[in-house]
């Protein structure tokens, strides 16, 4: 398949992680529709469990590793890395950033946890044990989401553009980036991210809708369908569907939101 040409739009004048007031529409400059594009798979959220989650946590990333589950949260004075017990949602472990720091996405590679920083440019190297800050490496623009492709062994990571850029593992360096368009159209807001057997998962900021990315050629593959997961007196002061997790040897994931009262195991099916 041809690759799609693609316009890079107006940068987002606020990450995906700000408060929740309202942010100035962004309006992407839309190229042709490639006649060639394969249909985008439609997809919905089976859902096969739910959990306890932690109404105070601002979820800006979510990671299953073994039997430790591991969340970032953001905000301002806030922002922590944690390690959670799925089945209860008691916060066994937790570590704080700096007040000026404002979390992002995180992602496990072994021993080590790599947690971005929203507009710090400030990416943190932290022990898995022990959550310490091995060290800081810098990086340009925001920082939204970030997941460890080990099909490239490459980390991907998403700056609220419609840009993917894939970054070392160890060096943190850029490599490449992508970037990501559906329907021939660029597709902004790319939040946290889950990458699994070579494909890129991600949320969509303010938006119900998770896709699934090629990271070769930046298009969309499929969309989920992920609303209404919440009841409707559950929906009162809660934000956005962000937070998405594979478990291991599974075709499940592990989803939620920040400020959300329940975090759902899931599995993706066709819509129906």
């Amino acid at each position: 398949m041809a690759l799609l040409a693609a316009v890079a739009a107006v940068a987002a004048t606020a990450g995906c992680t700000g408060s929740r007031s309202a942010e100035p529409a962004m309006v992407p400059v839309v190229p042709e529709r490639a006649a060639s594009a394969a249909p985008t798979e439609q997809l919905r959220v089976e859902v096969l469990a739910r959990y306890p989650h932690d109404t105070a946590a601002f979820t800006q990333g979510l990671e299953l590793a073994g039997s430790d589950l591991y969340e970032g949260t953001g905000q301002y004075g806030e922002s922590e890395l944690r390690v959670v017990d799925l089945a209860s949602g008691t916060v066994r472990r937790r570590v704080s950033l700096p007040e000026t720091a404002f979390g992002e996405g995180i992602t496990v590679l072994e021993s080590r946890i790599w947690q971005i920083t929203w507009r710090e440019g400030i990416a943190y190297e932290r022990d898995r044990e022990t959550l310490d800050v091995l060290r800081e490496v810098t990086y340009d623009g925001e920082g939204w989401g970030i997941c460890h492709d080990d099909a490239a062994d490459r980390l991907v990571m998403s700056d609220g553009t419609d840009r993917l850029t894939f970054r070392d593992p160890a060096t943190f360096d850029p490599t490449g980036s992508v970037t990501v368009t559906r329907d021939g159209t660029p597709l902004r807001d790319i939040n946290e991210l889950e990458c699994v057997d070579g494909q890129v998962w991600a949320n969509v900021w303010r938006t119900d809708e998770i896709v699934r990315i090629d990271p070769a050629t930046g298009q969309v593959v499929a969309e989920v369908d992920a609303g209404d997961l919440l009841t409707g007196a559950e929906q009162a002061g809660v934000d956005v569907l962000n937070g998405i997790a594979a478990v291991p040897g599974t075709d499940d994931f592990l989803i939620t939101g920040k400020y959300w009262p329940a975090l759902f195991r899931v599995r993706f099916v066709p819509g129906s």
